[in-house]
C-alpha cells in the first residue's frame, strides 16, 4: 500500500484541478460562566488554536485538556465538545479540504486522512479522531492561520488570490508538521522505524537500477532524509547512499563480466546517471577501473 500513499496534499495539488481551501474561519471570546459543552461534528478538517486560556475537549469520548497556546486538528466527522476551564478563552478555528472550487467539497480530505492514518501507526481513537501539533512548525502554522482570519475580515486588493496562497502555505506547514510530529513519535516506536527502513531498504533493492536517490526512498515511507539516514545506519551499520551504491557496482560487475556490453551500457543499467560518475564510483568501491575489471574477468 506504501507506494499509492503519498505525503498530505501533495497528490491533491498535482491532479484533478483540486486545491486545498480554509471554507471557514472563526474567533471566538468563551467564558466559563456561558460555557455549556454542545457536541458538534462538521465535515471538513478543523485546525483550532488557543490564544489565551485553558479549555477541556471531549472527542469521540476521549477528554483532552487544552492550554494556551496549544494547537490540534481534529478531522471530519468526529463528534466533538469544549468546556472552558478558566474564567475565559480565546480561540481560532479554521475549517478546510480540498475543492474543485470553494462551494465544492466533493474532495474534503482524502489526502490528508491517508498521510495520517499512515503516519499513526495504530488504531487508536485518538489517532484517528485528532493530532495535537507542537515543535517549531507550530509557530508557523500559527502565524499563517492569523493572516488568513485577518485577510478574510479585510477587503485587501487581490484578497481571494491571498486567500489562495496563504491557504497552500498552511496545507503545506501542516503537512510538515504531521511528518515531524510522527518522526519524532517514531523516536519510541522503534519497531515502526525498524519496519519502515527494511521497507525502504526493499524498495531501494527493487529499483536501484532505475535511477533512485536516498531522497526517493527517504520519501517512499515518508521519513526526511536525514532522519532516514540515521535510521538506516542503526538498523544496517551503513548509510543507504552506501547501500544503494553497493548494490549498483554488485551489478554492474555482473554485468562487466559479459563482454558484449559496452562500459557505458553497465553505467545506465546498473543505475548511473553517467559513465563519468559510475567510473569514479566504481574505481573508489573496487580499486580499479571498469575496463581493468573486466579485462581481469574475462581475458
Amino acid at each position: 500500500m506504501f507506494d499509492k500513499l503519498l505525503p498530505a496534499i501533495d497528490d491533491t495539488l498535482l491532479n484533478s484541478g483540486s486545491m486545498p481551501v480554509v471554507f471557514e474561519g472563526f474567533e471566538h471570546v468563551l467564558e466559563k460562566k456561558d460555557s455549556e459543552p454542545v457536541v458538534k461534528t462538521h465535515q471538513d478538517n478543523e485546525l483550532f488554536y488557543l490564544r489565551h486560556g485553558k479549555i477541556e475537549f471531549i472527542i469521540e469520548g476521549r477528554k483532552v485538556i487544552v492550554d494556551k497556546g496549544a494547537a490540534l486538528v481534529i478531522r471530519p466527522n468526529v463528534p466533538h465538545s469544549l468546556r472552558v476551564i478558566t474564567p475565559t478563552a480565546e480561540t481560532m478555528s479554521l475549517h478546510f479540504g480540498f475543492a474543485i472550487n470553494r462551494n465544492d467539497r466533493r474532495t474534503s480530505q482524502q489526502s490528508l486522512d491517508s498521510f495520517l492514518e499512515f503516519a499513526s501507526g495504530d488504531d487508536s481513537v485518538e489517532n484517528q479522531s485528532f493530532t495535537v501539533l507542537s515543535g517549531t512548525f507550530k509557530k508557523a502554522i500559527v502565524s499563517i492561520m492569523e493572516r488568513i482570519v485577518e485577510e478574510r475580515q479585510e477587503d485587501y486588493l487581490s484578497k481571494e488570490l491571498m486567500l489562495r496562497i496563504l491557504t497552500v502555505e498552511l496545507m503545506i506547514t501542516l503537512a510538515r508538521a504531521l511528518k515531524k510530529e510522527w518522526e519524532e513519535s517514531l523516536r519510541v516506536k522503534n519497531g515502526k522505524t525498524r519496519e519502515l527502513v527494511n521497507i525502504a531498504k526493499e524498495f531501494i533493492d527493487a529499483n536501484y537500477e532505475h535511477g533512485i536517490t536516498v531522497a526517493n526512498a527517504a520519501s517512499y515511507v515518508f521519513l526526511s532524509q536525514g532522519y532516514f539516514t540515521r535510521a538506516f545506519r542503526d538498523e544496517f551499520n551503513m548509510s543507504p547512499m552506501s547501500y544503494l551504491m553497493k548494490k549498483r557496482i554488485s551489478k554492474a560487475c555482473e554485468l562487466l563480466e559479459n563482454n558484449e556490453i559496452k562500459v557505458s551500457a553497465v553505467a545506465s543499467q546498473a543505475g548511473f546517471s553517467s559513465p563519468q560518475r559510475f567510473n569514479v564510483a566504481f574505481r573508489k568501491q573496487t580499486g580499479m577501473t571498469p575496463l581493468e575489471y573486466r579485462k581481469q574477468h574475462i581475458y
